[in-house]
């Protein structure tokens, strides 16, 4: 049985398994900000932003949190027209 991986774009050439995502957040509340200090200790922080300001944090199954320089709002959007795209 072939099993194929759904990949969303977060920006630049960036992509991450659609099935592995738990929550998308937006980076300007002190709470995210205190979760991505602690990933970064941790050694769970993975910056996708290729240098420009972080506009969403992403938060995975295996616990790592991503940094995207693509807005929460753009890459729910392309999660769900991959769902839509799926069913057709």
């Amino acid at each position: 049985m072939k099993t194929s991986l759904k990949l969303v774009n977060i920006g630049f050439g960036n992509s991450v398994v659609k099935d592995r995502i738990i929550a998308i957040f937006n980076p300007n509340s002190s709470p995210m900000r205190r979760l991505k200090e602690e990933a970064k200790e941790d050694y769970r922080l993975i910056d996708a932003t290729q240098g420009r300001k972080t506009r969403s944090i992403i938060v995975t199954d295996s616990n790592h949190v991503i940094l995207s320089a693509i807005h929460t709002e753009t890459i729910v959007q392309r999660i769900q027209e991959g769902e839509n795209g799926e069913n057709k």
